[in-house]
């Protein structure tokens, strides 16, 4: 589904993004992992076309991101609140999101009956703009958004981050229920090492830029990275 080659970024002579070769297969879980400056965004920033690579190239479904916009139409992305519209309420925002999509209102409220639970009450009928909620809930409505349209390419960036303890979990049954039932490849990347190694049957570990690790997710994957990253040799 995604193939990456020869993929490089650098800024003033500086790389902050190299790696060789990757292949992330249709309907697999994926989760990308590492410390602060390690190239997680950078890498989702090349996958989406926001920034342009120094060399080498990303494929999604054989076709190369940065020369055709072929890709957009089966993917979908939450990296930040920048994705939002902070003057829409979050009922405008969700049909916007569904008009660039080709859904209908029906369409959408459809969708969104889905997904009470997960609002907690919290996101439809307040009648706040997107600016005004918390950032857990303008997180929740991002995601959220980014399920609209039936994508096949589904992109994350801390999606835990922010949200409470209870969402959590429900965003866990989410993401393994995109993945495992409806074939959507799904692509996170997370600081929290327990909630990716629950939800992603592949990590990869990012550091200064490059793939050290690339692991199934079994029973002893959260100890492999806990020891990685404590700085202790895993037995």
């Amino acid at each position: 589904m995604i193939t990456v080659s020869n993929l490089s970024k650098s800024y003033s002579g500086n790389t902050v993004l190299k790696i060789q070769s990757l292949t992330i297969g249709k309907g697999q879980s994926f989760g990308l992992v590492g410390n602060n400056g390690a190239g997680k965004t950078t890498f989702f920033s090349l996958l989406l076309d926001l920034i342009q690579p120094t060399t080498g190239y990303i494929k999604s479904n054989n076709i190369q991101v940065d020369k055709s916009e072929e890709w957009k139409p089966f993917t979908s992305a939450f990296i930040d609140e920048s994705f939002l519209i902070g003057y829409l309420t979050p009922e405008e925002y969700f049909y916007f999101i569904g008009d660039l999509r080709g859904q209908n209102k029906a369409d959408v409220d459809k969708l969104l009956a889905q997904f009470e639970d997960f609002f907690h009450g919290e996101i439809l009928n307040q009648k706040k703009y997107l600016r005004d909620l918390s950032k857990g809930n303008q997180k929740k409505v991002g995601i959220v958004a980014a399920l609209i349209g039936h994508p096949e390419v589904i992109i994350l960036d801390e999606p835990f981050a922010n949200l409470d303890p209870t969402t959590q979990i429900r965003l866990k049954k989410i993401i393994k229920e995109l993945a495992e039932k409806r074939g959507v490849t799904v692509l996170i990347s997370s600081h929290d090492l327990l909630h990716v190694t629950d939800v992603c049957e592949r990590i990869v570990v990012l550091n200064k830029g490059e793939v050290i690790k690339d692991l199934e997710t079994s029973e002893a994957t959260l100890k492999e990275l806990e020891a990685h990253f404590s700085g202790e040799e895993f037995a």
